[in-house]
C-alpha cells in the first residue's frame, strides 16, 4: 500500500484519463490511501468530462471543482490506433498523423496545465505529474523511428519545464514532474511489448507515486521513471 507521506492529510487529488489503464490504477491505489480524503475522476466519459482536443470543456471542468487540489495526476495519452502506427522511417511520416500526436501528448496535457495549476495552493507542497515516456528522451534515442510519439512527447516535457518554472514564482512548494511508467500491460503498449516483461499497471502506479512522494521543489521539472531514476532530457 502506498501513502503520500509529503502530502498533508485529507490531501485531494484529480486523475485526468481516469479509465486509461494506468489512470485507473492510480485512482485505485489512491483511493486507498487513508492520507487522501478525495479522488476527483476526469475522463471523456466521466460526468464532468472533458476532451484534450477542447480547450474550452478543460477550461470548463477546472472552473468546477471547489477548493484546492494537492497530487494533479495526467494519465492520459495516445500511441496508436487501427489507422495510426509509430513510423519506422522517413518515408511514414505523415503531416496529419504527427499533428494528432502532437495534439493528444503535447497540446493537451500543456492544457491541462494551463488550466488546472490554479487549482493547486500557493503556500503548500502540490504536485502534478504527467506521463511521459523513454522515447521521448533526446539523450536516450538509439534507434531512431516512431517519430511523431518521441517528437509528442518530448514537446510535453518541455512544456512541463516551463509550467515549472513559472508556477514556482508563486506556488515555490510545487512540483511538476515528467514521468516514464515501464512497459505496462496496457492496451497502448499490447501491440508493441514483444516478449518484454511488462509491469502491471497497479504495480507501475505504485512505483511512480512512491517517486514523486520523495521529489522536492528543487527537482520540479525533472524527468524521472518509475523506478526513481532520472531520465536524460
Amino acid at each position: 500500500m502506498v501513502s503520500m507521506q509529503s502530502l498533508p492529510q485529507g490531501y485531494r487529488a484529480i486523475v485526468f484519463g481516469a479509465t486509461g489503464g494506468i489512470g485507473s490504477a492510480f485512482v485505485k491505489v489512491l483511493e486507498r490511501d487513508s492520507k487522501c480524503e478525495e479522488v476527483v475522476k476526469l475522463s471523456r466519459s466521466s460526468d464532468l468530462a472533458f476532451d484534450l482536443t477542447d480547450e474550452n470543456t478543460i477550461e470548463v471542468a477546472a472552473k468546477k471543482l471547489d477548493g484546492e487540489f494537492h497530487l494533479l495526476i495526467d494519465a492520459t495519452g495516445f500511441l496508436s490506433d487501427a489507422i495510426i502506427a509509430p513510423e519506422k522511417s522517413l518515408r511514414a511520416l505523415n503531416a496529419s498523423t504527427m499533428a494528432k500526436l502532437y495534439e493528444l501528448n503535447a497540446i493537451g496535457p500543456a492544457l491541462l496545465m494551463k488550466h488546472f495549476s490554479k487549482l493547486m495552493p500557493r503556500k503548500e507542497r502540490a504536485i502534478f505529474a504527467t506521463l511521459s515516456a523513454r522515447v521521448g528522451s533526446i539523450g536516450d534515442n538509439r534507434l531512431g523511428g516512431w517519430y511523431a510519439y518521441r517528437a509528442a512527447k518530448a514537446a510535453l516535457n518541455m512544456m512541463m519545464k516551463c509550467t515549472a518554472i513559472e508556477v514556482a514564482r508563486t506556488k515555490p512548494e510545487s512540483v511538476f514532474v515528467s514521468l516514464h511508467p515501464g512497459t505496462v500491460v496496457t492496451s497502448l503498449s499490447d501491440p508493441f511489448a514483444g516478449d518484454r516483461e511488462r509491469l502491471s499497471p497497479a504495480d507501475s502506479a505504485r512505483q511512480m507515486l512512491s517517486v514523486i512522494d520523495g521529489l522536492g521543489p528543487e527537482e520540479s521539472g525533472s524527468f524521472w521513471d518509475f523506478a526513481g531514476k532520472r531520465v536524460d532530457w
